[in-house]
């Protein structure tokens, strides 16, 4: 199923089964315990983030071609940093340059596959980790690339956690619909040229395992988010180097999920 969080015309906010005509049919009860169709078909006003994260963990250089632009290293364990859901940004909604980020540019997409947790998860293995997966949807990983490697005090957070860094959408779709999730294909588009185009094929680390791994002796709550890593052809590894700039049109894209679109603007 794919699930859609949005307003009506009459400004309620609503989880609905996306009908891909610009309607959803309304559910009723939560993702995570009992959720149950209507029957009540509605317009959909404005897409919300599809899920309300309470935590979500993010993971670095995860994909063996980006590993390789950055000129690092493949990792031998996953890279973690955090983003706070302060950052999350809803489709179609700008991302916004920060005043302190204006002085030159630096900041730069990354698009990736997101992990919704569906049910409490501590200690999974990874051959059944994926049974936690509530599913997934598309995210942005916005980097503010000097805040990340020179101002943050060697910490990755403050480059990454600046409002409107965590576009998510357009929808969530279920792990029993979109299946195997290291088969999919991720892009990001901007003002129409095709940035990055890789595969999930190419995690050094697969979902599964990054589960297991966040999972030890660590609760992941429902509604924690994982974002699982970036292909090769971000912004900053171009000669010469990309980065947003006010009025650009960016767009990631995530095989079986859709396009999560978002405008670029000064803060």
């Amino acid at each position: 199923m794919k699930l859609t969080r949005f307003l009506d015309s009459t400004g309620r906010t609503l989880l609905g089964h996306d009908l891909d005509d610009g309607r959803a049919e309304v559910l009723s009860g939560s993702p995570f315990t009992d959720l149950a169709l209507t029957g009540e078909v509605v317009g959909i006003a404005q897409r919300l983030s599809p899920v309300v994260p309470v935590n979500i963990f993010c993971i670095g250089k995860n994909y063996a071609e980006h590993a390789k632009e950055t000129g690092a290293k493949p990792p031998e364990r996953p890279i973690v940093f955090m983003k706070p859901t302060t950052a999350v940004t809803d489709p179609d909604k700008p991302i916004l340059i920060p005043r302190v980020c204006q002085e030159t540019p630096e900041v730069d997409y990354e698009a990736e596959l997101a992990v919704v947790i569906g049910r409490t998860a501590r200690d999974v293995p990874e051959d059944r980790a994926l049974e936690y997966v509530l599913g997934y949807t598309v995210a942005n990983d916005i980097s503010a690339r000097k805040w990340q490697i020179e101002r943050g005090g060697s910490q990755w957070i403050r480059g990454k956690g600046f409002d409107t860094f965590c576009p998510l959408g357009p929808v969530l779709v279920t792990a029993d619909e979109l299946g195997d999730p290291q088969q999919l294909r991720v892009r990001t588009t901007l003002n129409g040229q095709v940035m990055q185009d890789g595969r999930t094929s190419d995690m050094i680390f697969p979902v599964a395992r990054l589960i297991a791994f966040l999972s030890q002796d660590t609760t992941l709550l429902p509604g924690t988010v994982i974002l699982t890593g970036t292909p090769d052809g971000v912004g900053f590894t171009r000669q010469p180097p990309v980065f947003l700039q006010d009025g650009d049109e960016l767009i990631a894209e995530v095989e079986g999920i859709g396009k999560l679109r978002n405008v670029v603007r000064e803060g």
